[in-house]
C-alpha cells in the first residue's frame, strides 16, 4: 500500500467512501498491439484490500488487467517451486467491481469527475463490456 499511498499524498488526496478509482499506468498507449496483454501492471490483494476498507467499491485500470498479466503470474509460480495464486487480487473475496482496459486516463483531472458505467448484460456472465464515460464538471 506504500504506493497507493504515495500517489494520493502526492495528488494531495485523501480517499473517502464511494470514491471510484482508476488507476493511470499508461499501458493503453499499447492498446491493440499484439503484446497488450504482456504490458500489464499488478494492483496486490493487499492494496485493493486497503482501498476496499477505505470505502472504494469500483476500482479501474488502464492495463489489460487489475492483476499481473498470466505469463508473469505463471514465472512467478514456477520460480517459487509452488502452486500460484492466480489473479490473486481478482480472488480477494471482496464484493466490489473492476473496470479494466480503460484508455485515455491521462486526459482526465487527477481527481473531482464522476464515472459513469454502461455494461452490456450478458446472460450467465460474471463480466463483460462496458461503455465507460468520465463526467467532467457541473
Amino acid at each position: 500500500m506504500p504506493d497507493v499511498e504515495a500517489a494520493l499524498a502526492a495528488m494531495g488526496y485523501a480517499l473517502k467512501p464511494l470514491d471510484i478509482v482508476l488507476v493511470r499506468t499508461g499501458r493503453d498507449a499499447f492498446y491493440g498491439q499484439p503484446d497488450y496483454v504482456l504490458r500489464g501492471c499488478a494492483v496486490t490483494p493487499e492494496a485493493t484490500r486497503w482501498m476496499y476498507e477505505r470505502g472504494v467499491r469500483v476500482m479501474g485500470i488502464d492495463a489489460w488487467g487489475w492483476d499481473g498479466p498470466l505469463d508473469r503470474q505463471a514465472g512467478e509460480a514456477l520460480a517459487k517451486r509452488q502452486p500460484g495464486v492466480f489473479w490473486a487480487a481478482h480472488q480477494s473475496d471482496l464484493p466490489y467491481s473492476q473496470i479494466e482496459r480503460l484508455v485515455n486516463l491521462g486526459a482526465l483531472p487527477r481527481f473531482g469527475f464522476k464515472v459513469a458505467c454502461f455494461p452490456l448484460k450478458i446472460q450467465g456472465g460474471s463480466a463483460g463490456p462496458a461503455r465507460v464515460v468520465a463526467i467532467l464538471g457541473e
